[in-house]
């Protein structure tokens, strides 16, 4: 990932989580719920990885949904943005300051991978991308699942083209304003519309070595949930 996208996301943390609520009209919370429902509870203890954990939402939410029994490592390329998520967090929430790319694990180490709204991010290139997704499914035990939750793009083409209207015209403006960093989301904004429809950034997953990839759209399109099997 570059270091200018790093740079960027160091600006933000502290209004980060706020700017998601009121640019979603809040629907990222319901969304995070909702592929956290999706998660088959177990009997035993499991072990997750949450990807670019940003302030630690999702980790957060991963530890509610298994009883603060699973064993949850938080990982994100930005120091910053981890230390306001290790000040939010229980501590059986571990983090760490990595690349995606370059996951500091074994093989086969975790049942769970998860990642929301950050791979925007890591398609600097379809091939990093792609890169990313591999070693994602390097890290995941077999049988062990991967769940993805990013914005998309709907079906409709006029749902689609008002959509990108509102992007274009409330993200960089609105987010800028409250951040204080009009650069971090123009640039935020310049990724959503470009980012894959669900067919095809299904297509990618499988492309990265995983099995039997499944979706749910959310909100007629605009956001979407993949779970992938290895």
């Amino acid at each position: 990932m570059t270091k200018g996208i790093q740079q960027l996301y160091s600006k933000i943390p502290k209004t980060y989580e706020f700017l998601n609520h009121i640019l979603t009209l809040g629907a990222d919370i319901n969304w995070r719920k909702k592929a956290m429902a999706l998660i088959s509870e177990s009997g035993e203890t499991i072990k997750c990885l949450d990807i670019c954990t940003g302030t630690g939402d999702t980790a957060r939410l991963l530890s509610k949904r298994f009883d603060h029994k699973a064993i949850i490592i938080g990982a994100d390329f930005s120091q910053q943005m981890l230390i306001k998520a290790i000040r939010r967090s229980p501590q059986e929430i571990k983090y760490i300051n990595t690349e995606a790319k370059i996951l500091p694990f074994k093989d086969n180490s975790f049942d769970l991978v998860t990642i929301s709204f950050a791979t925007r991010n890591l398609r600097t290139t379809e091939t990093h991308l792609k890169e990313c997704l591999t070693e994602i499914h390097r890290v995941l035990k077999p049988n062990g699942r991967f769940i993805h939750l990013e914005t998309s793009q709907p079906a409709s083409s006029i749902y689609r083209w008002l959509f990108h209207r509102y992007v274009k015209i409330f993200i960089k403006p609105v987010g800028g304003l409250i951040s204080g960093s009009y650069k971090a989301y123009a640039y935020l904004s310049q990724t959503i519309p470009r980012f894959y429809a669900p067919e095809e950034f299904s297509k990618i997953i499988y492309e990265s070595g995983f099995s039997r990839v499944e979706y749910t759209g959310l909100w007629g399109g605009i956001a979407a949930i993949h779970i992938a099997l290895k």
